[in-house]
């Protein structure tokens, strides 16, 4: 790899995660100071040459999502300014993603427009994982690899050794990615049916699938409020399963999440580092945290080389 023409830069949001991708690849973050001014502002400068070179912004959206957006903006434009050869905006957690279409009259579709605004602020690529709606690359007219945290879900789920397993999508449109993670894990497909009638609300009606007496995993691509889960979670115990864990690749975790998973016959959350979380989830005993580091790392490295990302998957 010539390491004299790949950059890695981070924003505020997840410095840790930026880190050690850096040190997969063997590099130190680039240099470049953030500020905010008193009123509010964000203040961005680059220390460092980056004239025609292949710049990786890592930026993830979090807690702070509409600020930590405004400052990846402004980071793209000074890298365009400063002739950067191709940036491309690492975005571990595609904040928005969940608002990709219309649901009723007169609403915007507030993924198409981050997407605009990334491109708008000049980024040439996106490197992300597990959106929402893999549809939402075609919101982009430039490239998106859309990585996924299954693998790295997976080795963890395999040691548990977990007896007659089931995977079990939280609603129907995450049964597209619940039904490939069974298939990886030789395991048996279950689904929720939900209603929400209002956002952050959730209503679960039925268990679709067998689950009784058996170890179940209930997957999806973020938890939220964790109102679904804890639903979920009820009617499962319900339905007669034994063991009953979870996991996700966006700990959102926002609201009562926390009190709700803590208070919940929940065993435990298996989440990655994708969104920097609070230090009282950190030290909760039910929620585990694996690293997407080496697999983002990977992917930036085979980007900069022209190599192939989706073969990381096969």
């Amino acid at each position: 790899m010539r390491k004299q023409d790949l950059k890695i830069f981070a924003g505020s949001s997840n410095r840790p995660l930026a880190q050690k991708i850096a040190h997969y690849l063997g590099l130190e973050l680039g240099r470049c100071v953030l500020e905010r001014f008193s009123d509010g502002e964000i203040h961005f400068y680059i220390d460092e040459n980056v004239r025609g070179e292949d710049v990786f912004i890592i930026q993830s959206g979090s807690y702070e999502a509409n600020f930590h957006l405004m400052e990846l903006f402004l980071m793209i434009d000074a890298f365009k300014r400063a002739s950067a050869e191709r940036i491309t905006a690492v975005i571990p957690y595609y904040c928005y993603a969940r608002q990709d279409w219309k649901d009723r009259p007169r609403v915007p579709i507030s993924a198409r427009l981050v997407a605009d605004l990334l491109e708008k602020a000049g980024a040439n690529r996106v490197l992300t994982m597990d959106l929402h709606s893999p549809q939402i690359q075609g919101f982009f007219s430039i490239p998106v690899d859309n990585l996924m945290a299954a693998p790295v879900l997976a080795n963890y789920i395999n040691s548990l050794n977990l007896k007659k397993l089931t995977i079990v999508s939280p609603d129907a449109g995450g049964v597209g990615r619940a039904r490939w993670f069974a298939k990886k894990m030789k395991a048996s497909l279950a689904i929720i049916d939900k209603r929400r009638p209002a956002p952050n609300i959730a209503e679960v009606l039925h268990v679709i699938g067998q689950v009784k007496e058996r170890d179940v995993v209930i997957l999806d691509d973020m938890v939220d409020t964790a109102g679904t889960l804890v639903l979920s979670v009820e009617a499962l115990r319900k339905e007669g399963a034994n063991r009953i864990l979870a996991a996700c690749t966006h700990p959102v975790l926002s609201g009562q999440a926390l009190q709700r998973i803590q208070d919940s016959p929940l065993e435990e959350l298996i989440v990655t580092n994708t969104i920097e979380m609070r230090e009282e989830a950190k030290t909760m005993d039910k929620i585990t945290v694996l690293s997407v580091a080496e697999l983002f790392g990977e992917a930036v490295r085979r980007i900069h080389e022209g190599q192939s990302v989706s073969s990381l998957f096969i």
